[in-house]
């Protein structure tokens, strides 16, 4: 049960907040844009190059506490969410852009809640001058001053984890004015962009084995704690539940495109690996400041942080984007899907006979122009 003790200390955090003299709006004549969020895998649409200069970029997030379906099982969740998705949406601004957060939390959730924006810069990333309880709202400006992609995530004091493990997290990018460059300085574009967000999901279990469910967040407290301080989840996964990006809800591209994937961990290391395909450059760190890598196979992006790779897919079908320790893609979920259409290019990859008896080609003859074995 969520206890009085972890009550107290929210409304201390509170205090803090109180404590902070309003900042003076002396952004009055700076020009300002509202931006609808949409749900991740999806990116709100944006410039890759600011046509202008600064503004005041405003967006508007709703916490929703609400029951998910993780898996294929019907396991359910008493998740906690940005807007009701896990991971929470993306935002995205240009380096020197102001971000204005209106973040509500409605009377009908039971906890408190804030946002530790790890783009920003000040004490707990705004989590002291965001904490809100049922039925307050608040907003928040902060300045981006470095680029890249980074997380966000809940920050209640007291509460840090098991808010981040019930799905509060998402990711701001913070694009450079004149967009993503490669080692030499020239210019990097992207046809689409993809957020992935991974989760580990620490579900309860009764005496039988089985997960165990439960009538509010609150209720499901102190079991969940027991799990997770285990340290081994019982789920990991790609926005928000096994499958939620594969099969029907793959990834779209197309052969010639090149695809922006951000993936975010806010809680543990990970290591995004596309089967098929390679990251063409890479922010592992997830920082446009630093020159990306290239060619990598796999990349590592340690928990409590986003990272970038741009690839541009040059076969069809489709591709298995997983989490590369593979207990956790193939057993706990963290798999998703990319569906690739276009013309196949015999050069790069080509079955040159089909399977077969062994020895059988020995029989058959020449290959591809090649003379056929000697048979004695």
């Amino acid at each position: 049960m969520f206890t009085r003790r972890n009550i107290l200390a929210c409304v201390a955090m509170s205090a803090i907040a109180v404590a902070v003299p309003a900042m003076a709006d002396d952004l009055s004549n700076m020009p300002r844009q509202k931006v609808e969020l949409v749900a991740p895998p999806f990116v709100h649409p944006h410039e890759q190059v600011a046509k202008d200069g600064p503004k005041v970029v405003q967006f508007t997030m709703k916490v929703e506490e609400k029951e998910l379906v993780i898996d294929n099982e019907g396991t359910k969740l008493q998740a906690m969410t940005f807007n009701g998705s896990v991971p929470g949406p993306m935002m995205v601004v240009h380096e020197g852009d102001y971000v204005e957060l209106t973040l509500i939390n409605p009377e009908t959730n039971t906890m408190p809640h804030n946002i530790d924006f790890h783009s920003a810069t000040g004490a707990l990333g705004g989590g002291g001058l965001t904490l809100i309880h049922p039925g307050e709202q608040v907003v928040l400006r902060w300045k981006a001053t470095r680029s890249g992609v980074f997380v966000y995530h809940c920050a209640p004091e007291g509460m840090v984890p098991w808010h981040v493990v019930s799905g509060m997290s998402g990711t701001v990018m913070v694009l450079p004015r004149d967009g993503l460059k490669d080692e030499k300085g020239n210019s990097l574009t992207y046809d689409r962009v993809y957020y992935v967000g991974e989760n580990d999901f620490y579900v309860p279990r009764d005496e039988n084995g089985k997960f165990k469910t439960y009538e509010t967040v609150g209720d499901s407290y102190a079991d969940t704690v027991e799990v997770m301080r285990k340290l081994t989840p019982t789920h990991v996964v790609f926005n928000g539940a096994v499958g939620a990006l594969t099969g029907e809800k793959a990834l779209n591209a197309k052969v010639g495109e090149k695809v922006l994937i951000v993936h975010s961990q806010a809680n543990r290391d990970t290591r995004p690996h596309l089967i098929g395909g390679h990251g063409d450059y890479v922010w592992e760190t997830g920082k446009f400041a630093n020159p990306p890598e290239k060619d990598l196979e796999t990349w590592f992006i340690r928990g409590g942080s986003a990272g970038a790779a741009l690839y541009k897919f040059l076969q069809p079908g489709v591709y298995a984007y997983v989490n590369h320790n593979l207990i956790e893609a193939f057993e706990l979920g963290a798999t998703a899907h990319f569906k690739v259409d276009g013309t196949w290019d015999d050069d790069l990859m080509k079955q040159v006979r089909p399977p077969e008896p062994i020895g059988a080609g020995e029989k058959l003859g020449a290959v591809d122009g090649a003379p056929a074995p000697a048979v004695h």
